[in-house]
C-alpha cells in the first residue's frame, strides 16, 4: 500500500466472514463510495460459496451508478491467504447458526424468561458467547502468524466479549469494536435540536462523551455548538415519556426492530443521564423484571422481543437478493450504511482524523471500571494510531447498574477462556434476566447448552 496525491492505493482489506449477505455488502458499498482508497479485499468464509458469490457482487460495484474507486474482491480458501499482507482485518461472522440462535433466545421462554434481542447479554448472550470466544481465539492466532500489524475492526456480537477474546489471545492485537447504537442516540438529540432550538444539526455535530459497555452505553454530556443538550432532552424525556409517535405505526409490533424509546426516556427520567442504545438493547441489561417481565410488559413499553423466525425469514430474502444479483435480475447499488469503518481505515492511514465511539481495553480512559475490561468510550484515530479519550468516571447514579454488567462480562470471558463450564453457569445464574430459582436455572442452562453442542467440542462436557 503506498499514498500518492492523497489516496491510499492497493489497500488490502481482509473480512472474515466475507460470505456475509449484510454486513459485506455494506462495506462492499461504502467502499465504491469512497474517493481517496483503493484495493483489494479477500473473503475468507467457512462457506466457500457464500464467499465466491460475494466476490462476484463485490466486483459489480465497480461498475455501479456513484463509484468512485475500484476494489477487487476475490474469494480465498484459506484464512492465510486472507490475512497475509492485510492492512485492515474486518470480523463479521454469524457463530453457529441461526438454529443455535433459536435456542439461545426462544429456550428460557419455558421458565418465563424474554430476550429482546438474546446476543449480547442474558441466557442467550451467555451460551452465544460460548460458541464464539474459540472462534475468535482462532481468528486472533491466524492473524498474529499472517498480519500481526494489521488494524482489526470487529462488528460480531457479543461485542464485549469478542474484543476481550482477541487481547487475551493475542495481546499485542491493534483490534476494536464498533457498534452504531451511539449513532442513533446522536440523531434523536438531532431532533431534541430541532424541536427546541429551530435548528437543523447532523449526527456529526452532536457532540457526546459516551462511556460503560458496549449496548449498555451512556452519555455523560451531550452538546450543539456549545450548548449544553440536558435540559432540553429532560423536557423532551417528559413530553415523550409514552413514547415517540412516530417512531410506530398501526402495526408496530410486527416490526421486530420497533421501539418507541419509552425505555430510553424512562431510564433517564430515573437516572438522569442518557443511555445511548435502543430500547431492545438497553432492556437485556436491566434487572429482568423492569422492562421484560412478559411480553404484555414488553407492549406496554412499546418495543419488540425478535423472534428468530423472522431472522431466518430475513436470511432467506437476502438470499434470493443474491441470487437476483449473481443472475444479473437486480443491480447493485451504492447504500451509505451511515457506519465508520471506513472513515476509520481512512484515519489510520493518515487520509483524516475522526473521533467516534469505539469498544477496546480499559487503559484508565473510565476511571472507575477494571483496567483491561472492554469498555466504550470515545477515540481519536490519527496515522496508525487508535487513542481512547479520557471519559472519567462512571455517574455514581448508574454506576451500580454499569459496574454489575462489566464485572459479569469479566467472569465470562475468564470462565470460557479456562472452558470452566461450572463457571460459565455461575455467571449465567448470576444474570439479572435469569429471573428463575438456582434448580431451573442449572435445567435451563444444561438444555441451552446441549442444543449447541455441536460447537462446544473443546469444551469438557
Amino acid at each position: 500500500m503506498e499514498i500518492i496525491n492523497g489516496i491510499a492505493n492497493g489497500v488490502k482489506i481482509a473480512y472474515i466472514g466475507g460470505g456475509s449477505r449484510g454486513w459485506a455488502w455494506g462495506l462492499m458499498s461504502d467502499l465504491a463510495e469512497c474517493k481517496d482508497m483503493n484495493g483489494e479485499v479477500y473473503l475468507y468464509d467457512i462457506d466457500q460459496e457464500a464467499a465466491k458469490a460475494n466476490e462476484m457482487i463485490g466486483n459489480m460495484y465497480n461498475d455501479c451508478e456513484g463509484a468512485c474507486s475500484k476494489w477487487t474482491y476475490k474469494a480465498t480458501e484459506t484464512i492465510g491467504d486472507a490475512l497475509t499482507g492485510a492492512d485492515f482485518v474486518v470480523i463479521s461472522i454469524l457463530p453457529g447458526t441461526f438454529d443455535e440462535m433459536e435456542s439461545d433466545v426462544h429456550t428460557p421462554e419455558k421458565y418465563g424468561i424474554y430476550q429482546s434481542v438474546g446476543d449480547t447479554s442474558g441466557p442467550g448472550g451467555i451460551v452465544r458467547a460460548m460458541r464464539t470466544i474459540p472462534m475468535f481465539e482462532e481468528i486472533a492466532r491466524n492473524i498474529e502468524k499472517y498480519s500481526p500489524n494489521a488494524w482489526v475492526i470487529n462488528y460480531t456480537n457479543p461485542m464485549t466479549l469478542c474484543v476481550k477474546a482477541l487481547y487475551n489471545t493475542f495481546p499485542k492485537i491493534k483490534a476494536f469494536g464498533c457498534c452504531h447504537e451511539v449513532f442513533g442516540t446522536q440523531k434523536l438529540l438531532a431532533r431534541v435540536v430541532e424541536e427546541y432550538l429551530g435548528k437543523k444539526a447532523t449526527r456529526e455535530e452532536i457532540k457526546v462523551t459516551p462511556v460503560a459497555v458496549n449496548h449498555f452505553t451512556w452519555l455523560t454530556s451531550a452538546k450543539y455548538q456549545d450548548v449544553d443538550l440536558f435540559p432540553y432532552y429532560a423536557k423532551f424525556c417528559e413530553k415523550y415519556a409514552d413514547g415517540l409517535p412516530n417512531r410506530l405505526d398501526n402495526n408496530w409490533m410486527n416490526n421486530h426492530f420497533a421501539c418507541a424509546g419509552k425505555v430510553t426516556f424512562d431510564l433517564f427520567r430515573r437516572f438522569g443521564y442518557i443511555s445511548a442504545a435502543g430500547d431492545r438493547h438497553l432492556a437485556e441489561f436491566c434487572p429482568g423484571k423492569w422492562y421484560l417481565e412478559s411480553p404484555e410488559r414488553v407492549r406496554e413499553m412499546k418495543f419488540g422481543l425478535t423472534p428468530v423466525s423472522w431472522r431466518k425469514s430475513d436470511l432467506a430474502s437476502r438470499l434470493e437478493k443474491s441470487r437476483r444479483l449473481l443472475n444479473g435480475e437486480e443491480k447493485v447499488k451504492i447504500n451509505p450504511t451511515g457506519e465508520e469503518g471506513v472513515n476509520q481505515m481512512r484515519a489510520l492511514l493518515g487520509l483524516s482524523d475522526l473521533v467516534t465511539n469505539v469498544n477496546v481495553p480499559n487503559v484508565g480512559q473510565i476511571s472507575n471500571l477494571p483496567l483491561g475490561a472492554v469498555v466504550e468510550t470515545n477515540a481519536k484515530f490519527t496515522k496508525d494510531s487508535v487513542e481512547p479519550v479520557f471519559s472519567g468516571d462512571i455517574p455514581c447514579e448508574i454506576y451500580p447498574l454499569v459496574s454489575r454488567v462489566c464485572a459479569e462480562q469479566e467472569a465470562v470471558a475468564k470462565a470460557i477462556k479456562n472452558r470452566d463450564i461450572e463457571a460459565i453457569f455461575n455467571a449465567f445464574a448470576s444474570d439479572p434476566l435469569v429471573t428463575c430459582g438456582l434448580k431451573d436455572a442449572r435445567l435451563l442452562f444444561n438444555e441451552m447448552v446441549e442444543n449447541t453442542k455441536a460447537y462446544l467440542k473443546d469444551y469438557n462436557l
